[in-house]
């Protein structure tokens, strides 16, 4: 009859055990990291930046750039949002006014300064409220195209970019379209996008 012999090692001490000391190893480690990193806060400043900020902006409507600007989705495919009272009917009839007197058959371009007209200040008003509802940098944009239609005037089914055969090489394409009617009417005036 032959002895067995006793087996040494970590293999008598079975998965329990091994188990234990993993866990135990986790918890030493986790509670050593955390005293060095305590250390590295107790000597870092704890001195208040004492940086003064401008408050925030107040536009004219007297919304400030906290609010956030309510929409409606109408399509996702194109994408097509319609946010309610987005301007004033102040704000619109202050750009009705400075366009009214320049209005020629094709559009006129209005950005801030092209016109002494803009005491108001309703144009960059405007402008920085597209810029938070499109989230597009102010400066990527063109200036304001302002049209006027009569009765039975249309404007003809087209791509809103510009076509490199008909306006030459661009250095960049329109990414969005926003429009902004500055006036209501009874029948008419709708847009739609049939060539998405």
């Amino acid at each position: 009859m032959k002895s067995r012999g006793k087996r040494g090692g970590w293999c008598t001490l079975g998965f329990p055990v091994v188990c234990i000391l993993c866990i135990f190893v986790f918890f030493l480690g986790f509670f050593c990291s955390s005293l060095l990193s305590h250390e590295q806060v107790v000597n870092e400043s704890r001195v208040l930046n004492e940086k003064e900020y401008e408050p925030l902006p107040r536009g004219n409507s007297g919304d400030d750039t906290l609010t956030t600007i309510p929409f409606q989705v109408l399509s996702w495919k194109p994408r097509v949002q319609y946010f309610p009272g987005f301007a004033t009917a102040q704000q619109c009839e202050n750009i009705i006014k400075m366009a009214k007197s320049q209005l020629v058959p094709s559009t006129l371009a209005l950005r801030e300064g092209d016109t002494d007209e803009n005491q108001t200040g309703t144009l960059d008003l405007v402008e920085k409220k597209i810029e938070r509802a499109t989230m597009i940098p102010r400066n990527y944009g063109e200036p304001f195209n302002v049209l006027r239609y009569e009765i039975g005037q249309r404007y003809l089914q087209h791509h809103d970019t510009f076509n490199p055969s008909e306006y030459g090489p661009q250095r960049s394409q329109r990414l969005a379209s926003f429009l902004l009617y500055l006036s209501d009417v009874e029948e008419g005036g709708e847009t739609a996008f049939p060539l998405e």
